[in-house]
């Protein structure tokens, strides 16, 4: 009988524990996504540039403020797209409240690449009791001329491609190597998701259990990850790293977690 009890005390502790247990945090990731990612002349010039944060896997946003900077480089020439951004209201999968995500409209003018970028205001997680900063880009490629989709933006941390970005089939490998302040960043976490909402994703994907939402991947010595993706689609990783910086919010300091993002787009082979 005392052998039972004991069990049964055991048994009752665990199940409070699973009961209270804290959910597991969902991966964050700035999102900004070009309505086309290689313009061929049989294209159109105008280009919309979508820029949200969310649980891409999940199909889940959050309220976004204004970025504090969104901007292109191409070549050598960075342009402020700052002012163009327009408020815009969108619905996830299991949603049934808007959220806030901004919009710009680019106009291609020349062939070549073009490094979209973004720098948001921070975003205030509760649940994680700490601010979130994601520099976030994505590169495109315009009228068959190649060259500079490795360009450094100089951001507090990102994520050159050593694989050229764009024209990926999938199952195709990607490598970046991720950069803080400049210098190589060794063993950093990467966290990888499949943004469900993809136009070439017409069925919500069925997720045996939740290491699958997120996959997550190390650095190397010399700050350098790869990943091969398994569907079509974009694909976005993002390296996270604690700031030394910290935001006071009623009045005591505050965590801030930084990330280096960038969207790569996957194409099945026909």
């Amino acid at each position: 009988m005392k052998e039972i009890k004991r069990w049964l005390f055991y048994l009752g502790n665990v199940l409070l524990c699973l009961l209270f247990a804290a959910p597991t945090a969902m991966a964050h990731f700035g999102v900004i996504i070009p309505s086309d990612d290689i313009i061929t002349s049989k294209d159109l010039r105008k280009i919309t540039i979508a820029i949200k944060f969310t649980h891409p896997m999940e199909d889940i946003y959050m309220e976004m403020e204004k970025p504090k900077r969104v901007g292109v480089l191409y070549g050598e020439q960075q342009e402020d797209l700052t002012p163009t951004l327009v408020a815009k209201k969108g619905k996830g999968r299991s949603q049934d409240k808007g959220y806030t995500y901004w919009e710009t409209v680019y106009t291609i003018k020349r062939p070549g690449d073009y490094i979209f970028f973004v720098e948001p205001a921070p975003y205030w997680e509760p649940a994680e009791d700490k601010f979130i900063i994601h520099y976030t880009k994505v590169i495109l490629n315009a009228l068959g001329k190649e060259g500079g989709w490795d360009r450094a933006l100089n951001l507090p941390i990102e994520i050159i491609p050593l694989t050229r970005p764009y024209g990926l089939w999938t199952g195709n490998v990607f490598q970046g190597q991720v950069l803080i302040n400049g210098k190589p960043a060794p063993f950093v976490d990467v966290e990888v998701e499949y943004l469900s909402a993809s136009p070439e994703n017409k069925k919500k994907i069925v997720i045996p259990s939740d290491p699958y939402i997120t996959q997550v991947v190390k650095t190397d010595a010399n700050g350098v990850f790869t990943y091969a993706m398994p569907k079509a689609g974009w694909w976005g990783f993002a390296a996270l790293v604690e700031s030394p910086e910290k935001i006071i919010r009623d009045g005591k300091e505050k965590n801030v977690e930084i990330g280096g993002v960038i969207w790569v787009h996957v194409v099945d082979m026909k």
